[in-house]
């Protein structure tokens, strides 16, 4: 009996370690991917010019000009937070916060600057979130706290443009993630609407989607253990970090867009999303668009649709 009884105190102990270890190592995998970020960090002008080849004279005449700036806040935990901003070609009190992706930086959102700057006419600001780019911090937080932080730079940027402004916020991927949870939270009256491009419905769902595509393994009970890891060293859970629950308190229009071939935040997220989302709001499902690439694949329809839809919000390009 007593061999017994040590055998299952060994076999509870070895399965109990394994999903420690197994959690720890979830946890710095998914929000510590350093030597990724370095080596985007390091290559993101060389990577847009080369995706987006347009980007190349207007980033240089923005920078000729001294019009592209940088500015940098401090964050809640006193960390210093990075951001590059630039005024539209004319006066205009219509701006645009622009948010990236997981692992990217404000330098690989800024076809979408060109979008709002160049096509539309727009002031834009691109923040480098909490633990990317030039931005500091201690992990990756996919867009749960990063909320609290745009809130904070959507007010900066209103401020920089002259005050009163008319703003949208668009996100992609993570960013779009951010951008519901943003959405969320209590507004200010100069914000009009939001665009969201492949935004997932929660971290847990993401979270449970890679596990189990990469590993070959279930949710349970690794990442169960890994998000209690997360609440206890960063202070939030996978669970709570929700677009899904966020965007049911959204009451600004939003339009949503998603690749109709995204595998990787799966097209099938967005209409929970959609679905929940009271009030305004568009649901663009882009033919044949990978994740993250329906602007790259469809740029002429892409600046089109969120032209129209956010004109509508914030009024269309000043003659």
């Amino acid at each position: 009996m007593k061999r017994i009884v040590r055998i299952v105190v060994v076999s509870v102990l070895l399965l109990a370690a394994i999903v420690a270890g197994g959690s720890l190592y979830m946890l710095s995998y998914s929000l510590r991917p350093d030597a990724t970020m370095r080596a985007k960090n390091a290559s993101s002008y060389e990577y847009m010019y080369g995706e987006y080849p347009f980007l190349r004279p207007w980033v240089d005449s923005l920078e000729r000009t001294g019009a592209l700036r940088d500015t940098v806040i401090l964050g809640s935990e006193g960390e210093r937070l990075h951001a590059i901003y630039a005024a539209a070609p004319r006066p205009t009190d219509r701006t645009a916060v622009i948010v990236h992706g997981y692992t990217d930086n404000a330098v690989r959102m800024l076809m979408i600057g060109y979008l709002y700057n160049r096509d539309l006419g727009c002031n834009i600001l691109l923040p480098d979130l909490y633990y990317h780019g030039q931005s500091e911090g201690r992990a990756i937080r996919m867009g749960w706290k990063d909320r609290f932080d745009v809130l904070q730079w959507m007010d900066i940027a209103n401020d920089i443009f002259g005050g009163d402004t008319r703003m949208v916020v668009h996100g992609i991927s993570m960013g779009a993630a951010t951008t519901m949870m943003v959405s969320g939270e209590e507004q200010q009256p100069y914000v009009k609407c939001f665009v969201e491009d492949c935004g997932y419905t929660s971290v847990r769902d993401q979270f449970s989607k890679e596990l189990k595509e990469q590993f070959g393994l279930p949710a349970f009970p690794l990442l169960d253990a890994a998000s209690w890891l997360c609440g206890l060293k960063y202070g939030w859970t996978f669970g709570e970090a929700s677009s899904l629950e966020q965007v049911k308190k959204s009451r600004l229009p939003m339009l949503f867009i998603h690749g109709d071939a995204d595998d990787y935040v799966p097209t099938r997220m967005v209409y929970p999303l959609y679905g929940a989302k009271p009030g305004d709001k568009e649901l663009w499902v882009v033919p044949g668009a990978s994740h993250a690439n329906s602007y790259r694949d469809n740029r002429e329809e892409y600046t089109r649709r969120v032209g129209e839809f956010v004109g509508r919000y914030i009024g269309g390009r000043p003659e």
